[in-house]
C-alpha cells in the first residue's frame, strides 16, 4: 500500500519545517537553510535518522537511504549539500 507522502506531510509538519522543505526545493538554490531544520524535516515526514560516524547521519524513508555530513563549524548546510538533500527527498516522494 502507497503512502501519500505529500498528504502525510502538509498534516503533520508545522509550518517551520514546510518552509524547510520550500527552502530546499527553491530555484536558485539557498545556502543559509540550518541543518537542524534539514533533520527536523526528515523526522516530521516519518524517516528514520540515525547516528553515524563522526559527523555522518542516516536517513532511511520508504526505502531510500542516505547518509549525510553535518556542517561544522557552520551551521548552515551548503549547495552540494541541499542538493543532495533535494535528491533524497524526491526520490523518497516528498516533495512541496
Amino acid at each position: 500500500m502507497a503512502i501519500d507522502t505529500s498528504l502525510r506531510y502538509h498534516y503533520i509538519c508545522k509550518a517551520s519545517t514546510s518552509d524547510t522543505l520550500e527552502s530546499i526545493f527553491a530555484d536558485p538554490l539557498r545556502a543559509n537553510v540550518p541543518w537542524v531544520e534539514v533533520e527536523a524535516l526528515f523526522r516530521a515526514v516519518g524517516a528514520e535518522v540515525s547516528e553515524g560516524r563522526g559527523s555522518r547521519v542516516r536517513v532511511s524513508l520508504h526505502g531510500v537511504d542516505a547518509v549525510f555530513h553535518r556542517p561544522h563549524p557552520q551551521q548552515e548546510t551548503d549547495k552540494g549539500a541541499l542538493k543532495s538533500v533535494r535528491r533524497f527527498l524526491k526520490e523518497a516522494g516528498v516533495t512541496p
